[in-house]
């Protein structure tokens, strides 16, 4: 179930994590983390790419309410509205997983955006 996981902090902590994660994913195409964290991070972003595409005054709302950059928002309604994921109904995300860390062996993966 996306969005139960605690990574082992608070809610607030969390959340901010997050949304810094979804910022910098939609701003450099790819991020190199850890698969729990990926995981999650691939549940919000697909959640900003759905609501991005509808395109309306209370979407826009919702999606720079939530990503930390002004510019990176708007980039993203103009990926979508252009036509780059308005053939898909989900998966604009993949994730490859990398192998264990070397220090703690925690799994790794980078999530990216998929570009057609």
């Amino acid at each position: 179930m996306p969005g139960s996981r605690k990574l082992g902090r608070s809610s607030d902590h969390r959340k901010a994590m997050l949304r810094g994660m979804v910022t910098f994913l939609f701003e450099n195409g790819k991020i190199e983390t850890t698969v729990t964290r990926a995981k999650e991070v691939r549940a919000e972003a697909e959640k900003m790419i759905t609501l991005s595409k509808v395109n309306t005054l209370h979407t826009k709302r919702q999606v720079f309410s939530y990503i930390t950059k002004e510019d990176v928002a708007k980039k993203l309604f103009d990926d979508t509205a252009e036509g780059k994921y308005a053939s898909r109904n989900s998966g604009y995300t993949r994730i490859y997983k990398l192998g264990p860390r070397r220090g703690d062996a925690a799994e790794m993966a980078i999530i990216e955006l998929i570009r057609d």
